[in-house]
């Protein structure tokens, strides 16, 4: 699933006239780019939560053949946030009976990096886990908090990082700590790591979304961890990534397309 139904209030003017969706790096829309790195990975079978400008993104869509995929459309009249536009689209991955069970990813439309999909699935099944996030030690207004067995035990809020445009700069882990946190399970050395957009989810934690209208997922990982459920980190410091959701970071990323930096 591609959750691009977000206003783009900070790609403004960017999003004046059109979705974030259909912002462009280097000649390429994000759901452009998105998409390629889920084909590359094998996936043929997409959901899309629309809902600023969604005909645009329909018309797009349908303008492409889909990319050669199968796309279905989740149109939301108000917006659901991530954990409320999940629960819209589940019956998309209940529908195969046959592969019920299977993991799907879930991934932001504004986020670009060559985070190794297929480890990230592996380590998912090793560790039996209801959902991995691929998380970075990076500087974050909101950080996750993790236990030494890399499970989520908590989140903290911090000042904003300063803003020098680098996705790789890393807060003194002291700051961090010094700000408020919320532990939702014992852990008595948390670490707190930057969430980069991308998850892995058992299809399992469908029917565990009980919070109604509109949620963040984060808010439904917290609770399940409380209630002992492995919400699981994947540390991706190593890939290549960038949050797409400032124009400043737009104009990074297609410096970095044209200087052929590897995405696949």
């Amino acid at each position: 699933m591609i959750l691009a139904a977000g206003l783009g209030t900070r790609l403004r003017p960017l999003t004046n006239d059109r979705p974030k969706a259909l912002v462009e790096v280097a000649g390429r829309t994000l759901l452009d780019l998105t998409l390629a790195r889920l084909r590359a990975f094998g996936v043929h079978d997409v959901i899309v939560n629309v809902h600023h400008f969604a005909d645009q993104v329909i018309d797009y869509l349908h303008a492409q053949n889909n990319f050669g995929m199968r796309i279905e459309i989740s149109l939301e009249e108000i917006l659901l946030d991530t954990g409320g536009g999940v629960k819209k689209a589940a019956w998309f991955f209940l529908e195969d009976s046959a592969n019920q069970d299977a993991p799907f990813l879930l991934h932001n439309v504004d986020v670009l990096s060559n985070i190794d999909l297929g480890r990230m699935l592996q380590m998912h099944a090793e560790n039996k886990a209801l959902a991995t996030l691929a998380v970075q030690n990076r500087a974050t207004s909101r950080y996750l908090l993790f236990n030494e067995d890399h499970q989520l035990c908590g989140r903290r809020s911090a000042p904003e990082p300063r803003p020098d445009g680098d996705p790789h700069t890393v807060r003194d882990a002291s700051a961090a700590r010094a700000s408020d946190s919320d532990l939702v399970r014992p852990c008595s050395s948390p670490q707190p790591l930057a969430f980069a957009g991308i998850h892995v989810i058992s299809p399992g934690l469908l029917p565990m979304l009980t919070e109604d209208g509109a949620f963040s997922i984060i808010t439904s990982y917290l609770r399940l961890a409380a209630e002992g459920e492995d919400i699981h980190a994947f540390a991706a410091d190593e890939y290549y990534w960038r949050d797409l959701g400032r124009p400043e970071n737009i104009t990074q990323a297609t410096a970095d397309l044209q200087q052929r930096v590897l995405l696949q």
